[in-house]
């Protein structure tokens, strides 16, 4: 399948300035990262296309080539298999462009950092975990305790992946850099691009005595608690990062992060649209008739409420700030409160002799009501 041209990737001209590429790449990057479209291929490959644009268009030297001879001039700078992530060498402008999108609304910036250094130990992995909360809970916002298990510094030998009295040493490949030069040569003459050392999978020291109880890993599978707070306001989707609480890395290298993604439980009487609550009071045929001071639950206690006179079956009140807070802080919703006027069902005698008698007072009544009501919506459709 033939490549599309970098620039058209990125959405500039061919005059475009060192700027505006990354601008453009940032925009690009972050709409199409995979942490933000997860298991999503067509995501993916659209993040890594742009990756491979600016990786071309930010190097003069390659920019300058691309130019003149097009996607043919960088066959010998990515290889045979394409461009890979080792590939990538502007990790300084990586670290920028991703450095305050990592974290949820809950976590701020300073995110996390996937591009590892030319040497050291490998970062841990992140874990996923979901937690249950009631409404309740989600108005008033709560701490909750959840147990995991994840990979742990082996105590035996710290972490390390050594065996007691043993040390670990530099690589013999990449004289501890962690890193291995590799020369191609095409037409447009020779390139050399830096990869990962092989030996050492870029860590720069190899374990010669492995740790028993962990293998030469560093880290082993524990059962652990942790404890999380969870602002108000909260729905299902969000998740608060545990930063540094995610499995061990291997042989000493940097914990990742624990994300606790939130789920909403069903309530019995509420349901939730938006930050606002509804709830369907139901009231009886003489409260509604008569009028009636009520209590009507909230997610925060009970209150009470004033069904007005004749009110109808379906009429919506609102208690103000009887809702969910605002989970950026701007505000607290609403609790809509829908009266259901409750028809009574299998009726004695002398209910049925009360009810005979007001639909006897109130049989012209309704039919004059009814007829001007039925006018009034013949009005609308008309209109």
């Amino acid at each position: 399948m033939a490549k599309r041209d970098y620039y058209e990737v990125l959405g500039v001209g061919r005059d475009a300035s060192e700027g505006e590429i990354k601008a453009s790449y940032r925009k690009q990057a972050l709409k199409y990262h995979p942490d933000r479209n997860p298991d999503n291929s067509e995501a993916e490959a659209r993040f890594k296309e742009c990756s491979e644009a600016y990786e071309v268009l930010s190097d003069p030297q390659k920019k300058s080539q691309y130019d003149r001879f097009g996607h043919s001039a960088l066959e010998g700078n990515f290889g045979s298999g394409g461009f890979q992530w080792s590939d990538f060498t502007h990790a300084t402008d990586f670290e920028d462009v991703f450095g305050d999108f990592f974290g949820s609304i809950f976590g701020g910036g300073g995110g996390r950092r996937r591009q590892r250094g030319p040497s050291g130990p490998p970062r841990g992995r992140d874990l996923k975990i979901a937690v249950s909360l009631t409404l309740e809970e989600i108005a008033r916002g709560v701490e909750k305790k959840i147990s995991l298990t994840r990979q742990q510094p082996c105590s035996t030998c710290d972490g390390s992946g050594a065996a007691q009295g043993s040390k670990r040493k530099a690589c013999d490949t990449c004289g501890g850099m962690g890193q291995v030069q590799q020369v191609s040569r095409s037409f447009f003459g020779q390139s050399v691009t830096v990869a990962a050392c092989p030996t050492c999978s870029g860590e720069g020291q190899i374990v010669t005595d492995p740790c028993r109880d962990c293998r030469g890993e560093g880290t082993v599978r524990e059962s652990a608690a942790i404890s999380v707070k969870i602002p108000p306001g909260v729905a299902a989707g969000n998740y608060v990062p545990l930063r540094g609480q995610g499995d061990a890395g291997q042989r000493g290298g940097a914990a990742g992060d624990c994300l606790v993604f939130i789920e909403e439980q069903e309530h019995e009487h509420f349901v939730r649209d938006g930050n606002d609550i509804l709830y369907r009071l139901p009231v009886s045929v003489s409260q509604a008739a008569l009028g009636d001071d009520v209590e009507v639950p909230t997610l925060l206690g009970k209150v009470r409420m004033k069904v007005p006179e004749g009110t109808q079956s379906g009429r919506m009140f609102r208690l103000g700030g009887k809702g969910i807070p605002d989970v950026e802080g701007r505000g607290v919703g609403d609790q809509l409160v829908e009266v259901a006027v409750w028809t009574p069902t299998r009726l004695s005698a002398q209910e049925r002799g009360l009810f005979d008698e007001l639909e006897r007072l109130h049989q012209d009544r309704v039919k004059s009501e009814g007829k001007s009501f039925f006018e009034r919506m013949r009005e609308v459709f008309r209109d």
